[in-house]
Order: structure tokens, then sequence, then C-alpha cells
């Protein structure tokens, strides 16, 4: 294993960051595809951490044994941004506080083929936009690529491009997934930003990346960290990377993904009509019906005839669920997997900001 970093010079005097970068070397790097991994974008999206120092473990000691055949990066922890910033003791790792901007947005939208623009004049950029273009040189470097994310109260999912689906079942398969969310490559995400430029060396929008991933992957909740969650989730990647040809051994078949895809005009976004308590009446995992209970919004405590019922537009999966108990007006409460297309309509892009 080889350890590297990129650093991140800060926008003050006396701030820089380092991302640590570990690389393990295949055998037959010339003819296996190249992976790049990384976990916690999103700095306080902690079940990719553990997951990853699970897989490190496990591919430290395969390489020891000459038992990695394609080249392996990861980047265990992508966003020490992030993770440095802290408000009333609690980690702000999805948006810079400096720009507000989402660190997994903005991602450079560029061709494959000018991977190295990317690291040209870095010294013009602010520290999370240095820190975006440094991770897409190494991802854009990769074949397979894996950004490990987790939702708030979620079922193990997946945004995937349509171009990768349904080869990247085995994916889905591999780490157990409940429900895969088809994307349209229609954002400037991390995942997105990768596909895209794939695709501009391809002949553009609309064409299939046979052999190539590039993936968000959910990961539960941000309280799903543990040794088991982790070691059960480095070992689905484990079984992804044996069937990709990418390590030598130690695993079963894969099995057909027996979870749900959905697209994302299929997702209601289920959100709160007003402010107030959230009595959830519906879990992760549930199915529901058209006009199934799902929560009651409380805005006025002590005057029940006040309360608000939120009620299923269609039938289908709920996949995440806030872990907040208290809503403003319009925030998110569920997203839930359909087979129709959701009425409420949805502009191109991410789900969420």
């Amino acid at each position: 294993m080889k350890q590297n970093a990129i650093v991140i010079p800060g926008d003050t005097p006396g701030v820089s960051w380092r991302v640590p970068v570990l690389e393990f070397s295949g055998t037959e790097a010339a003819t296996k595809p190249k992976t790049y991994i990384q976990a916690a974008l999103h700095a306080n999206e902690l079940p990719g951490v553990a997951t990853l120092h699970r897989l490190c473990a496990r591919l430290r000691e395969a390489e020891a044994a000459g038992a990695i055949l394609g080249d392996i990066t990861i980047a265990p922890q992508a966003n020490p941004i992030g993770a440095s910033q802290s408000h009333f003791g609690e980690m702000q790792g999805r948006f810079d506080l400096g720009s507000r901007g989402n660190y997994n947005r903005d991602f450079p939208l560029i061709a494959a083929s000018a991977r190295d623009a990317l690291l040209v004049d870095l010294d013009h950029y602010c520290a999370p936009d240095r820190l975006k273009r440094e991770l897409l040189f190494r991802a854009l470097g990769a074949d397979l690529v894996l950004d490990l994310h987790c939702d708030d109260e979620s079922l193990s999912y997946a945004y995937i491009d349509s171009a990768f689906w349904p080869e990247a079942s085995d994916l889905a398969s591999a780490l157990q997934m409940e429900a895969v969310f088809l994307s349209d490559g229609e954002s400037s995400a991390f995942e997105e930003a990768v596909s895209y430029a794939w695709k501009q060396d391809e002949g553009g929008k609309g064409v299939s990346l046979p052999g190539r991933l590039s993936v968000t992957v959910e990961l539960r909740g941000r309280r799903d960290v543990g040794p088991d969650v982790a070691q059960r989730d480095a070992d689905g990647l484990w079984a992804f990377l044996k069937a990709r040809g990418i390590v030598d051994g130690g695993s079963p078949a894969l099995s057909p993904y027996a979870g749900s895809a959905f697209a994302l005009d299929t997702i209601e976004m289920i959100k709160a009509p007003i402010p107030g308590t959230i009595l959830f009446h519906r879990d992760i995992g549930d199915r529901v019906e058209a006009g199934d209970l799902l929560a009651v919004i409380v805005p006025h405590p002590g005057f029940p005839e006040d309360d608000v019922e939120v009620r299923a537009p269609q039938a289908g999966l709920v996949v995440t669920r806030s872990s907040a108990r208290f809503a403003r007006r319009r925030d998110d409460l569920m997203k839930i997997g359909c087979a129709a297309i959701s009425r409420a309509g949805r502009r191109a892009g991410t789900l969420e900001d």
C-alpha cells in the first residue's frame, strides 16, 4: 500500500488540509479495471468511513498475498474542510460555511480527455473548489468510481445513471441494496460529473458506458455506524470487486439483484405542509398504499383539531425518512419509491439541495 495525501491550502493564512489517499497496486493492472472509492465527501456522513476502514484492512492483507489484480485508489475521508466545521457542537459537513455551497454540487463538467486541465492554476481556486478539482481528477483516472454517502434514516440504496444499468446491478446485489434510484445525469454532483466526462468522450448524452461505473452509494442513515454494519458493507464491496475481477478469491458468487429500481421522476418527495412536531406513522422499509397515513404534523400542541395528516400520494416503498421530529414548512419528510411518475413534478438533477 502506498500512502499519499492531497494538500489543500486554506483561504486564510496558516491553514491547510490533508486528504489521505491510499493506493493498492494490482498485479494485472494493465488488463484490469482501475477503481476509485471515496467516503465522507459530506463530512458528517460516516458509514462509508467505517466501511473503508474495514475494507482497507482486507486490501492490505490481499496485497501482501498478491490477490489484488487491478489498481485501487481509496480516499477514506475525502473532506477535511467540512470535518473542521462545527456550529454549536455539531459538525456541519454538507455545506461549506463560507460559500454556503454543497460539497457534492458544482463539480466541473468537462470531458474526460480534458482531465489534466483540472489541476491547472489551482491557486486561483478557493479551498472547496480546489478540493473538488483534486478529487475529480483522481476519479477520472479510474474505470469504476464509488462515492460513499448516507442519508438521514434510510435503507441501503444508490443513485446510478441509467447509462450503467442494469450492468451495475452487481453492486446493488453485493451491498444487498433494497432500492436503486436511476439518475438522469443532469446534475453537477460528483458521480454525475464523472459520468458526464465519460459521456463527452463517447458522443454525449444518451450513450451507454459498458465496463464503467460512477455511483453514489447511500449506506443507510447517519447513525448506522458500527463494527458489524461496517464489516458487512466492506464484505459487500469486496464481493463487488471480486465480481469485476479487481481482487481474487474469498467471496461467494453474487445473486441477482432482488430490489427495486426507480426512475427519479417516480420518487415521491414527501414534504411537511405546515411547521410543527412530526409524529411518524410509517418507517423506512414499509410498503404503503395510496392514501395511507404517513405522519401527523402537530402545529399547536394541546389543540388536536389543528393537526394535519400527511398521506401517501401513491403506492410505494419508504426508502428514507427524516431523523428530525420538528419540521419547518416544506421540509422533506420521506422519499418513497413508486411505480408511477409523481404528479408533484421535478426539475432535472438532484432530488435535494
